[in-house]
Parts: structure tokens; C-alpha cells; sequence
């Protein structure tokens, strides 16, 4: 992922105009990562420490998924929704 990618994302997922760092944000650009490393291992069957890197990421967007649950549900099925995930 691009610098011009990751600003694309930010704009969509961002609370506010000034959001950089929000849960919604986080996990977006997780999910984006997360889709780049599958395609990846697709290919490369064997790279174990690419695998380790995407099982960490995966538990932390899982993490933030849970905690934008507790704080407040409505936004947590709109990005669940928007991003396509399973619950």
C-alpha cells in the first residue's frame, strides 16, 4: 500500500476532518494490509514470518473490532458493513 492509498482511506474512514488515529481508520487500513499479505501468501506458501506478521494483524484489527463494539455498536456494523467483514 502507497502513501496515496493510505491517505485515500484515512479521508473515507475518518470521523472528522482532522481524524488520523481513530478505531474506524485503524481498522481500515488493517483490512487493507491484511487482503495485500493473503494475496501474497497465496504465492509464497513457505514465507512463515509474512504468515506470523498477518496472524499478529489480524488479532489486532479483531482487538479494535471489540473495542469499537463496547464504545459504540452503531459503528461497529457500519464498518463491518462498509468493509465487508464477518462478524
Amino acid at each position: 500500500m502507497n502513501k496515496d492509498e493510505k491517505t485515500a482511506l484515512i479521508r473515507e474512514f475518518a470521523v472528522n476532518d482532522k481524524d488520523v488515529g481513530s478505531s474506524e481508520v485503524q481498522i481500515a487500513i488493517l483490512s487493507k494490509r491484511i487482503a495485500e499479505l493473503t494475496e501474497h501468501l497465496k504465492i509464497h506458501k513457505k514465507d512463515h514470518s509474512t504468515r506470523r506478521g498477518l496472524i499478529n494483524m489480524v488479532n489486532r484489527r479483531r482487538k479494535l473490532l471489540k473495542y469499537l463494539e463496547s464504545r459504540s455498536h452503531e459503528r461497529y456494523i457500519e464498518i463491518i458493513h462498509r468493509l465487508k467483514l464477518r462478524r
